[in-house]
């Protein structure tokens, strides 16, 4: 069975790959919605983005670990995270075929306030008053974000956010593996299980990249899936969760540079208020859990 690898302190290491991972992240939604405005079903770009990821994760992970890797010690909890991943994966991408890579992504931001409020009755965490209050204020950001008012708005932010509900409790459900499964299980696991269910929902609706820069983005996306996930599992091992964590909002800057430079696009004046709030949010939440964490430690 994998064994899972030591931690090492090297903080500037794990914070530089962690903004590597980000980078990927928003690689992999700058791949989806390119393909899909290339002309590919959804379905078909969700089980690329995993095919790529498995064939990689196999190639990467079993001559180090053994067959072994893919035996779970918690395997039904490994497949409701799996499935968490995927779903949220789908929406996600189905959002990104109609929706600014910017808007997705500020949305995605109040991930932390979702998991908050997810971990009280999953995890048995309490939540202070202050962090209740906290997510709240990060929810009135979601509004500013998606103007469900206005008469701009549109229907496939409902899908984002049920992306946002699917990746939420995929990371609750990590919480609740830690230290249970190593990295190559959990990876081999997320990325397979989703690649054999998509696999028949692919085919019926399967689309052939007409020239060479479509074959490229298809194998960009899986090896962005790979890398970036290998990257958050280095970083951690390198820097405390509690370091690491506002690094996930470096994703604004690089969703709205290449969003610019890939689709013409610059996130609106409401987004970008929206979205520095539910960042506030996130970093008082944050420093918050550090500042528990810290009282806590003998």
């Amino acid at each position: 069975m994998a064994v899972a690898r030591p931690r090492e302190e090297r903080l500037t290491a794990g914070v530089l790959i962690m903004i590597a991972a980000v980078t990927c992240f928003t690689g992999i939604d700058t791949s989806a919605k390119w393909l899909s405005t290339y002309g590919l079903p959804v379905m078909q770009i969700v089980f690329v983005r995993y095919a790529m990821h498995f064939a990689l994760s196999v190639a990467f992970f079993v001559p180090r670990d053994g067959i072994s890797a893919f035996k779970s010690n918690v395997p039904k909890k490994q497949l409701v995270r799996s499935g968490a991943l995927m779903v949220g994966t789908f929406m996600n991408f189905w959002a990104l075929s109609y929706l600014p890579l910017s808007l997705t992504v500020s949305i995605a931001f109040a991930t932390p306030m979702v998991v908050t409020l997810l971990a009280i009755p999953f995890l048995g965490e309490k939540v202070g008053l202050r962090r209740v209050l906290a997510v709240g204020v990060g929810f009135i950001g979601v509004l500013i974000v998606v103007q469900p008012w206005g008469a701009d708005f549109h229907w496939a932010v409902v899908l984002s956010l049920c992306a946002l509900l699917s990746a939420s409790f995929y990371y609750i459900m990590t919480r609740m593996i830690a230290g249970e499964e190593a990295n190559s299980t959990m990876q081999l696991w997320s990325s397979g299980l989703a690649t054999l269910l998509m696999l028949p929902l692919a085919v019926q609706h399967w689309i052939w990249p007409n020239d060479i820069s479509g074959w490229i983005v298809m194998g960009l996306i899986g090896t962005f899936g790979m890398m970036g996930h290998v990257f958050v599992t280095t970083a951690n091992r390198f820097a405390d969760a509690s370091v690491l964590s506002p690094m996930i909002y470096t994703q604004l800057i690089s969703a709205t540079i290449v969003g610019y430079l890939v689709f013409g696009s610059l996130p609106t004046v409401w987004t970008l208020v929206g979205a520095f709030i539910i960042i506030g949010s996130g970093l008082y939440i944050w420093n918050r859990e550090r500042v528990k964490k810290a009282v806590l430690r003998p």
